[in-house]
């Protein structure tokens, strides 16, 4: 529940580098990824927070990156996972999806598959 708190009051801005620094993505990247527009990262920067909706994009990601590494039990392996063209996922990688709760549940989804053995 302290998560729910720290999105609604926004999280702050040195999260994203953060979150850069942990997957290794550009902030390009992590804009698309987030559908934040990295003009709009620049300017949260300086204003020092997001916004809860921000927040919970970021959240939704980081949670999503750590489900990841739990099941390929590795950072890296993880992360070029996350990169890849998926087939399960109609063909587009797992982070194209994540700007969307219902993406991101399906990349959940998918890694729920993969760690119990079922592929198809």
């Amino acid at each position: 529940m302290d998560w729910v708190a720290l999105v609604r009051q926004g999280l702050p801005a040195a999260s994203v580098d953060s979150l850069v620094r942990s997957t290794h993505l550009t902030q390009s990247q992590l804009a698309q990824a987030l559908a934040i527009p990295e003009r709009t990262l620049v300017r949260r920067k300086r204003e020092g927070a997001l916004s809860p909706d921000e927040s919970a994009k970021v959240v939704r990601l980081a949670r999503v990156v750590e489900r990841a590494e739990g099941v390929f039990e590795s950072t890296e392996v993880a992360l070029n996972w996350l990169q890849a063209a998926n087939a399960a996922l109609g063909g587009v990688s797992p982070l194209s999806l994540l700007d969307t709760e219902i993406g991101a549940e399906s990349v959940l989804d998918t890694l729920g598959r993969i760690e119990h053995g079922v592929f198809a």
